[in-house]
């Protein structure tokens, strides 16, 4: 047991105590001396007297005692919470279920399963994090989507105030793609008006030529299973005649593209929430700058703290 939270003297202070009254002091000198009630310093007396001559070597008789009865003679019987306990573990279901199946009232399983910690089913293990990182630069791309709403006057999300927030956006959205390079984590994007498959390919033309530029050669690109990616002649047509395998993720499966979505995490929290914009236009001007930042001097956790530029084969003026 531990010690009462409104406890005056903790188990120190009561072995103190009771000492001095061994020592010789009535109990209401000792009390004074302490600041407690003469009451206190008998009922702590009596503890240490009645003690066992294993708690008085232990110190465990000035410890606060269970506030449990000794007997609760209106307890449901032990045969009746194993069999609540089983039908329990047997079918998962919850209290009002269980009265169906074993006949108890509702509050009696929900005390039992309480008591018995199965108030909770157990949940599954979560299976180990796999972390991957190709050898090279453009070994793998990672490409995603992420709509940010247009606004006349900042929203409830930076403001806090959600007095006027709207149901529907009128101003319809801006959609973000991003390229994302495996190996060095630079980032290619631009903010589109929408995301149909002439969009998309357009988007990765240039993202493409933006890697050469840096000296990176595209071999896969890896998508989810959006129709625009999965079913877009024009995209198949330019990653086969670049040679560019493409790796649909499964479904429900956004961890295999988990670098461009922590990405698509960073921008939201630094560039749309990081600053209070006037409007939807004032912070899409703000982009380029922020991707600037975020590839040539924005300390990455899994480059040693060094920025993506540093893993690109052709630096700054290097080959020019």
């Amino acid at each position: 047991m531990g010690v009462h939270a409104n406890a005056k003297l903790g188990p120190a202070g009561r072995r103190t105590l009771v000492g001095l009254i061994r020592a010789g002091s009535t109990e209401r000198q000792a009390a004074a001396c302490l600041s407690v009630a003469p009451a206190t310093a008998h009922r702590w007396s009596v503890r240490e007297r009645q003690a066992t001559p294993q708690q008085r070597a232990s110190g465990a008789w000035a410890l606060d005692a269970s506030s449990r009865p000794r007997r609760s003679p209106r307890q449901t019987p032990p045969d009746i919470e194993q069999r609540v306990c089983q039908a329990r573990e047997r079918t998962g279901w919850g209290p009002r279920l269980l009265v169906v199946e074993t006949g108890v009232a509702h509050s009696t399983i929900s005390a039992i399963l309480k008591r018995h910690g199965l108030s909770r089913a157990a949940r599954a293990p979560r299976a180990d994090v796999v972390r991957y990182e190709w050898p090279c630069p453009g070994d793998l791309l990672h490409m995603d989507v992420k709509r940010y709403p247009r606004f006349r006057r900042p929203g409830h999300a930076v403001t806090g105030d959600r007095r006027h927030k709207l149901r529907a956006n009128p101003l319809g959205h801006d959609f973000f793609h991003a390229v994302v390079d495996d190996h060095s984590r630079l980032a290619y994007g631009e903010l589109l008006a929408d995301e149909r498959a002439a969009t998309v390919t357009a988007f990765v033309e240039r993202a493409l030529a933006w890697l050469d530029d840096h000296g990176i050669t595209a071999r896969r690109l890896m998508t989810d299973g959006a129709f625009t990616y999965t079913n877009n002649r024009a995209l198949r047509e330019l990653l086969a005649e670049r040679e560019i395998r493409h790796i649909v993720t499964p479904p429900y499966t956004p961890r295999w593209n988990g670098k461009v979505e922590r990405f698509h995490q960073t921008m939201e929290r630094e560039w749309a929430k990081g600053l209070r914009y006037r409007n939807s236009t004032a912070r899409n001007r703000a982009l380029p700058h922020w991707l600037t930042h975020y590839n040539q001097r924005r300390p990455h956790s899994a480059l040693g703290g060094q920025p993506p530029i540093s893993r690109a084969p052709n630096l700054p003026g290097q080959d020019s």
